[in-house]
């Protein structure tokens, strides 16, 4: 609902703030007063074409900005805020719009930019204004359907419908994707095995590379290392000079000392343990000597098994730095994985069988679904070609013929489905005797197309309890031109019908007509005035005095005796 609207430096306005309250509001005034400049305001507000010439002379920006409560039922709203990060401050949200003379413009909601688009999207979950072809929702024919449903009360149904349509196309394109895939999948299960068979053969284990890159090494260098070992075997172990030789003499020399004088005791028992320890490395450098042999056939065996890890590594262990580099365990877990995967795509026959009876059994429900939507609707369809028929001869429309066409969905000669059941909504209407039936967007009047709109409105909400909150749609009605051609006894009927919505909703409507702004909750009243050599477009709340005068005046063009007795005869009869 608008709360709250202010207009700065728009056409002929300065600066106008105004407070709105539920119900049904009427501007008026006189012609030429400015009551289009407040439409033109909404409708820049709601996302319509900015023009450099709204911007008022002598101004460098216009700017319009709206207060606006939020229901906290109305989820379309919620859900949009939602996934947008906008959050509602005390269930309002403050929306405001710029446009500057040098062309640039700015849009907030809630003090975050958006693009008009946004913008456009946002305000259409909450207003409707009707009196000008480019803002009507109800010219655009995806939303035929959804008046419909919600008139035959089966949105819900609807919803549960598109799921299951949407389930069954997710799992018709994976069954498509499992056939085209057929030759792919056997060709993958093809390289995964052999890929395993190898890795197995292999018999890998930890470590393994490393501990063949050291002995490859000693087995290609073996000239060098028995070199080595040669000279320190003369060091160590061979020969009168050897380290061995002359521990073993000076230990016996150390033995024989401490007969003599007992203070070389803790000398003596330290040299003996370095003594035991020469003993034993001598004697395990000994037995490699023995055993040290050079052996090309091991070398060559030794290079194959590592040529074997090396391709290995190469083909399966792409991620080995992952694991800390261990080539081996990045092969083990490749291998692992293949495994894995080779079971997800053994079962794959099996799931695609069970994915067929699936796809058969929404199949059924699909139809069977659509079946019930469509009895629903044409049921609905015919009531509300007749209830809405029969509103618009009330309002001034008495040849009028309104039908919803209910148009079943076909491919290649078969019935289809869609995402809300198997067949499109569409309204049409003859305003005339004579005239053949067509598309809404086809009507010249502006008048006739708002009201079109207040009858399609009427129609909405007679399915409602009156006392009941609506809880999807818009919650803002604006109608403008919606008096055009009419007067008497259809502009009370008019103005019944939009008070009776207003009740629900809330309701805008600009009017010349005392028997439409009579039924008002709210009374607002356009003037122009000049000022200081400039002219300017005032508004504001009328009270029951002046609203008494602004209906005398809407009857007799003045405020005499006559007119205003005639004021308060209507406001006494119909007024509030």
């Amino acid at each position: 609902m608008l709360e709250e609207l202010s207009i700065r430096n728009y056409a002929l306005i300065d600066s106008v703030t105004l407070s709105f309250r539920p119900g049904f509001n009427v501007l008026s005034g006189e012609t030429g007063a400015g009551k289009s400049i407040i439409v033109g305001s909404l409708s820049f507000l709601m996302g319509g074409k900015a023009e450099l010439d709204v911007i008022r002379t002598g101004c460098d920006e216009a700017s319009v900005s709206a207060v606006v409560s939020i229901k906290k039922n109305n989820n379309d709203v919620v859900d949009w805020l939602k996934t947008r990060d906008i959050e509602c401050d005390e269930d309002t949200i403050i929306v405001r719009r710029n446009i500057k003379t040098t062309g640039r413009g700015s849009i907030y909601i809630q003090n975050i930019p958006v693009t008009r688009q946004d913008l456009t999207e946002f305000m259409a979950l909450l207003f409707d204004l009707h009196g000008q072809h480019n803002h009507e929702s109800l010219l655009k024919k995806e939303n035929h359907r959804r008046y419909l449903d919600r008139f035959a009360g089966i949105e819900d149904e609807v919803k549960v419908f598109s799921k299951t349509f949407i389930d069954l196309t997710d799992k018709r394109k994976t069954l498509e994707a499992s056939l085209k895939s057929d030759k792919e999948r056997e060709e993958r299960l093809d390289v995964l095995n052999y890929a395993i068979d190898e890795i197995a053969k292999a018999n890998i284990h930890a470590g393994e590379m490393r501990e063949l890159e050291n002995e490859a090494q000693k087995l290609s260098d073996f000239e060098k290392l028995a070199g080595f070992i040669q000279t320190a075997a003369e060091s160590i172990i061979d020969g009168e000079q050897s380290i061995l030789s002359l521990s073993r003499r000076a230990k016996n020399a150390l033995d024989s000392a401490l007969g003599v004088d007992s203070s070389l005791g803790e000398i003596n028992r330290r040299f003996e343990n370095l003594y035991y320890e020469a003993e034993d490395v001598a004697g395990e450098f000994r037995s490699y000597k023995e055993s040290l042999s050079f052996d090309p056939k091991r070398l060559e065996e030794v290079n194959e098994r590592l040529a074997l890890l090396q391709k290995l590594k190469k083909k399966y262990a792409k991620d080995a730095q992952t694991l800390g580099g261990n080539e081996e365990e990045a092969i083990l877990a490749w291998k692992i994985q293949a495994e894995a995967e080779i079971e997800a795509l053994s079962s794959a026959e099996e799931n695609k069988g069970k994915l067929k009876d699936q796809i058969s059994t929404l199949e059924k429900e699909i139809v069977a679904k659509a079946q019930g939507l469509r009895q629903k609707r044409s049921a609905a369809a015919s009531k509300l070609s007749q209830l809405i028929t029969g509103i618009l001869k009330h309002l001034g429309m008495p040849n009028a013929c309104f039908k919803t066409n209910i148009i079943t969905k076909e491919q290649d000669g078969k019935p289809s489905f869609g995402p809300y059941g198997a067949e499109d909504v569409e309204f049409q209407i003859s305003a005339n005797t004579g005239e053949p039936l067509k598309d809404l967007a086809r009507i010249a009047s502006g008048g006739e197309l708002s009201r079109v709109m207040l009858s399609i409105k009427t129609a909405l909400l007679s399915e409602y309890d009156q006392a009941k909150e609506v809880s999807q749609g818009v919650e803002t009605l604006v109608f403008d031109e919606i008096d055009t051609g009419i007067g008497g006894e259809i502009a009370l009927k008019v103005g019944e019908y939009l008070a009776k919505i207003g009740k629900i909703l809330q309701i805008f409507c600009v009017t010349h007509l005392a028997s439409i702004a009579v039924r008002a909750d709210n009374h607002f009243k356009v003037e122009k005035k000049t000022e200081g050599g400039r002219t300017y477009t005032g508004i504001g709340p009328l009270s029951a005095e002046g609203r008494r005068k602004e209906i005398a005046r809407m009857l007799a063009g003045d405020a005499g005796d006559a007119a205003l007795a005639h004021a308060d005869e209507l406001m006494k009869k119909y007024g509030k």
